[in-house]
């Protein structure tokens, strides 16, 4: 995935905000939450940096092309950056991306859910 690619992804989940942040990083956010960061290694290859469960976290971790989050990862928190993954695995990165939004738009107060319109429950 390219970062173009990336961003166009991202912006298409409704709720979403974007800023370029920390040293040129595509951050995106769900209400006020960042969910998704986009960078440039010093090698000029693209990162994507994103939350995850405890499981996924644990599976993610010890998989070629992924590892826990600089900087984040270090300090408790279970982020995980894809960095040398090759495109047969963007659909796997968009699935991981979405639930990455999902996770933080849970943690949003459900008066915030229900002004972005997310996770609203359908039944009466």
């Amino acid at each position: 995935m390219t970062g173009q690619e990336f961003n166009q992804f991202c912006g298409a989940l409704p709720g979403t905000s974007h800023i370029v942040q920390w040293g040129g990083s595509d951050v995106w956010k769900v209400g006020g939450k960042v969910f998704a960061i986009g960078s440039l290694s010093k090698a000029n290859k693209p990162g994507f940096t994103f939350k995850t469960s405890r499981q996924n976290f644990n599976f993610l971790e010890i998989k070629p092309g992924y590892r826990p989050a600089p900087y984040l990862a270090s300090r408790g928190f279970k982020w995980i950056q894809q960095y040398d993954a090759p495109v047969s695995e963007d659909d796997e990165l968009q699935y991981y991306l979405k639930e990455s939004y999902r996770i933080v738009s849970l943690g949003l107060s459900k008066k915030k859910q229900k002004e972005l319109g997310l996770n609203q429950n359908s039944q009466p």
